[in-house]
């Protein structure tokens, strides 16, 4: 089995689990350093994804948002990026717009990664090379337009001025809280573009970045650079991902 396969057995298997405690009053904590809520949803579906992936693949290694870091997969060739369910207040809330994103990095880069949405039966994938597909289909990103036609996966505070060259573009903002479905949704070609400023956790846009990329969009860090996986602090500098409009947004950001 190659490793995208591995991935979306993986992903389908977590939905099982995530699933029986969706709208079931699970147990939740708050995390330390204000690092949000954790569910125990989140948590058996850790405890089962590193357990199944990496009896899969010994020598690879793990990087997930609900296990504590290490030094150990900075020697290794590659690695597993893995978010249990990425938009856990969504989860707690009731939302169906939650994922479990789960990618494989080498050498930096993504080479194939999941976003699964269990309560809409939406599996987004790719490998490096290979394209994305949503469920079996292929996906293709938004192509050029203006931006004041264009539709961008945000959060208020992106609207500041202080962001932008000449003022905030007038495009429609909207909003979901995953960011690797914001990204699937890119890639799809349902939004034109999504935007975060924040450092973000690799986890967070490991898998979505790739399914971007491989449906002919673009995901680079707020400052145009090709994202970068696997890093000793697993933080990038955001992440601009869009179709065709992508030069109008990087054009317009201060």
């Amino acid at each position: 089995m190659n490793d995208l396969d591995l991935l979306i057995t993986a992903a389908r298997q977590s939905g099982d689990i995530a699933r029986r405690y969706f709208n079931a009053t699970p147990e939740v904590w708050e995390k330390s350093d204000g690092q949000g809520p954790v569910t125990e949803a989140d948590l058996h579906v850790n405890r089962q994804l590193e357990a199944d992936l990496q009896a899969a693949r010994p020598d690879y290694g793990w990087l997930s948002e609900e296990t504590e870091d290490g030094t150990a997969r900075q020697s290794t060739d590659r690695q597993f990026i893995i978010d249990p369910i990425d938009g856990t207040r969504a989860f707690i809330e009731g939302s169906k717009d939650w994922a479990h994103s789960l990618a494989v990095a080498e050498a930096g880069r993504i080479v194939a990664g999941v976003v699964y949405l269990p309560m809409r039966d939406a599996l987004y994938a790719a490998a490096l090379g290979r394209g994305a597909t949503l469920n079996g289909s292929p996906i293709r990103a938004q192509p050029d337009k203006p931006i004041d036609s264009a539709t961008l996966l945000t959060t208020k505070p992106i609207m500041d001025p202080k962001h932008w060259v000449a003022g905030v573009p007038p495009f429609n903002r909207t909003f979901r809280s995953s960011l690797a479905f914001r990204l699937a949704l890119v890639a799809e070609g349902r939004f034109d573009g999504m935007l975060t400023f924040r450092p973000t956790w690799e986890w967070d846009v490991a898998a979505g970045s790739l399914i971007v990329t491989e449906a002919g969009g673009h995901a680079t860090t707020k400052d145009g650079q090709a994202p970068r996986f696997n890093n000793p602090h697993p933080q990038i500098n955001g992440m601009v991902a869009s179709g065709g409009i992508h030069a109008q947004i990087m054009s317009a950001l201060r």
